[in-house]
């Protein structure tokens, strides 16, 4: 009974790793691109059960066979977001004190969840020069604009839909739009911040749709590539971030890099997994910054739990002019194409978004 239960969970791992692999922009194909950790862990416990329980039947070759695959297609995608991997931005090595950063929190808030206070209390003490609050709602803007004290500068878009975000700044804003770019009920947020010294940042705030098993995945998928094709285009130092409701290594986020430039900060250095704050057998990295090459790594740190089903995420960045950072792949015709369909695709429909009675 034993080498059958392995054999079966081992083909899984394997189906697991191998559906991800699909050009198909569907919840049912996509979602198997969340839970490589789970599947590395899960089909190295079947490699070493079996070993203990059948190590020399012919059969257990095929299932320690299939595992191993299994761990090697996973391990592709992940190894990257460890330290075995170079890092892509360079770490800062001169007086943070003295140079020119903005540091940036992103937080998704949760809309159900009240815990009002440990998100005020964890901004107090995290003291960001930005942060970015996604599924506000108007309790949570109402909470919220207590603590705004040292944030004279804010874009407020509550809504009580999941999508509501929030902006708030010490930083003079300008430029500063609420963009609904292919939804109506999807914002995003596109403001220039002015930092002592007089250095311009672009910042761009996103929360896309998260992936449905029996939906296509192009109300996410197209609005990431159109924020990836303007960041192509942008030439004040960029940074993108939010939740972006897909992981670090999947191949939408890829694409992504590829096409705007823009680079991951975690890459060589860990996978900060900042979902699902409640289970920690449950997680990956959801909340994410990119940033343009004229920035360096001053930290990244992920914040504590505060009643939501995401960790907020912390990073400081330094305007450096990045001349050591190791830029993304250049896209090729394919990652053009796919992005400009996607974009297409969903500008020429009206529907709602996925998500929006969650929190009722």
């Amino acid at each position: 009974m034993i080498p059958v239960v392995l054999t079966v969970l081992a083909a899984f791992c394997l189906i697991a790793s191998l559906i991800p692999l699909l050009p198909f922009a569907h919840g049912m194909v996509r979602s198997f691109d969340f839970g490589r950790l789970q599947v590395i862990a899960l089909a190295a416990l079947v490699v070493a059960a079996t070993m203990v329980f059948t190590p020399t039947a012919p059969a257990d070759l095929i299932t320690i066979g299939m595992a191993t695959a299994a761990i090697m297609i996973q391990l592709l995608h992940v190894l990257r977001f460890t330290p075995l991997w170079p890092r892509q931005t360079a770490g800062f090595k001169g007086d943070p004190d003295t140079a020119a950063t903005i540091s940036v929190l992103a937080c998704n808030v949760k809309e159900s969840n009240h815990d009002y206070h440990l998100v005020q209390d964890m901004l107090r003490e995290a003291r960001p020069d930005v942060a970015v609050f996604m599924e506000t709602d108007a309790a949570w803007g109402e909470a919220l604009q207590r603590c705004f004290k040292d944030y004279p500068h804010t874009v407020l878009q509550p809504q009580e839909n999941s999508y509501g975000m929030i902006l708030a700044s010490r930083y003079p804003l300008s430029d500063t739009e609420v963009r609904f770019l292919l939804n109506k009920e999807v914002p995003s947020i596109s403001c220039v911040a002015t930092l002592p010294g007089g250095h311009d940042v672009r910042i761009i705030a996103l929360h896309p749709e998260p992936p449905l098993p029996l939906r296509d995945t192009y109300g996410r998928d197209a609005e990431i590539l159109l924020v990836a094709e303007e960041a192509q285009e942008e030439k004040m130092p960029l940074i993108v971030t939010g939740d972006l409701n897909d992981v670090a290594w999947s191949r939408t986020t890829r694409r992504f890099l590829r096409i705007s430039g823009l680079l991951d900060p975690r890459q060589g250095r860990g996978l900060f997994n900042s979902f699902d704050a409640r289970y920690w057998f449950l997680r990956w990295p959801l909340d994410h910054i990119f940033h343009s090459r004229h920035f360096e790594l001053v930290a990244i740190e992920r914040q504590r739990f505060v009643g939501s089903d995401h960790f907020p995420m912390y990073y400081n960045l330094a305007l450096t002019g990045g001349g050591d950072n190791e830029p993304p792949a250049e896209p090729d015709e394919d990652d053009i194409e796919e992005a400009d369909d996607a974009i297409d695709a969903e500008k020429s429909r009206d529907r709602r978004p996925a998500g929006v009675d969650w929190e009722d």
